[in-house]
């Protein structure tokens, strides 16, 4: 597979698209909710686990050049330091 490169800019845009549009339904769901998806920006392809640590290794086992980007599922932000994530809904 030939590499595509993007600024992560490029990458984050790409994989909120894919999530928005190809992901979002499928997972939000309270079981889910609060964890980690890490999302591949070129193929798609996602995982889901409770920080993100383990879904990271697996995409990158299977793909190297992977582009990642990590959201929490029905959360505004990732990560909230000094400060509180808002649900979104």
């Amino acid at each position: 597979m030939q590499a595509i490169f993007w600024t992560a800019v490029e990458v984050a845009h790409r994989a909120q698209q894919i999530y928005e549009n190809d992901i979002r339904q499928q997972v939000e769901s309270s079981e889910n909710l609060g964890k980690m998806i890490v999302i591949d920006a070129e193929t798609g392809e996602y995982s889901i686990d409770s920080t993100g640590v383990e879904s990271a290794l697996k995409l990158k086992q299977k793909n190297p050049q992977a582009r990642l980007f990590t959201i929490r599922i029905g959360y505004d932000v990732a990560v909230s330091f000094g400060g509180a994530s808002e649900r979104i809904l």
